[in-house]
């Protein structure tokens, strides 16, 4: 798979890990969304995207790590790193 190819994936799969967490928001709500944008956005529900998003891409988040993950392209900057 090449890596825009990937990159594309792993967009993909993220969307929908946004999308169970916040049912609300169109893909490309969720293309934009960040802890700013998202009303629903609280500590609860980061705790829930984490949790979705480790489950989702076989990953675990250092604790300092996801107080910095607080947007759509954060995460996907993290899960495809370079691409």
């Amino acid at each position: 798979m090449g890596n825009t190819q990937q990159r594309d994936d792993t967009r993909q799969r993220l969307i929908r890990c946004f999308q169970a967490v916040f049912p609300k928001l169109s893909e490309s709500d969720a293309l934009r969304a960040s802890a700013n944008r998202v009303t629903e956005w609280d500590s609860v529900a980061t705790m829930n995207l984490v949790a979705v998003v480790e489950e989702e891409f076989g990953v675990l988040f250092d604790v300092k790590e996801v107080e910095k993950l607080n947007s759509f392209e954060r995460y996907l900057n993290r899960l495809s790193p370079g691409v």
